[in-house]
């Protein structure tokens, strides 16, 4: 069986996300979508919304699961006996600092990063960039699954009505 790590925020999790998952899924029998816990940032939805919004964006995808992790990933790939990790890059300067990280990795582990270019439809996206617009009250249509946007829009009206 081989399988691959797919790591990252997904805070939220993002249109541009899925494609690369849904890419990796057509490669790997099984692969772990991993929510990276960083106690230092304060993410806009818990680990578990997270989990949960991307665990029902992809349940129509065979051999993906989700997790959280927190620590050093490759820790996380050999537990889990992985040895790919996938990447999606957006542009050159994801690539700059992807490169740094996956060198690293495979020094600590062994364990390669493969790097899938994210659909040109998509290259713009960040979760960061959609929280900002959805905050100043654009329109983030077809940016993120429809659940996830109708989610990121309550907790954004959330927000404002309890700084109001």
């Amino acid at each position: 069986m081989t399988g691959a790590i797919c790591p990252g925020s997904f805070d939220p999790v993002t249109n541009g996300h899925l494609d690369v998952i849904s890419r990796a899924a057509a490669q790997f029998d099984e692969v772990i979508v991993t929510v990276m816990i960083n106690k230092s940032k304060k993410g806009l939805f818990t680990i578990e919304e997270r989990i949960d919004m991307i665990e029902r964006a992809t349940a129509h995808l065979p051999g993906v699961r989700v997790t959280a992790w927190h620590g050093l990933l490759v820790d996380y790939a050999k537990e889990q006996g992985i040895t790919a990790i996938i990447k999606g890059l957006r542009g050159a300067n994801d690539f700059d600092y992807e490169l740094q990280m996956a060198q690293m990795n495979q020094k600590l582990s062994g364990v390669d990063t493969l790097f899938i270019p994210t659909n040109p439809t998509y290259s713009y996206l960040s979760s960061s960039l959609v929280k900002e617009v959805a905050t100043f009250g654009g329109d983030v249509t077809g940016m993120l699954p429809d659940e996830v946007q109708e989610r990121l829009l309550a907790r954004v009206a959330q927000r404002a009505a309890d700084n109001a």
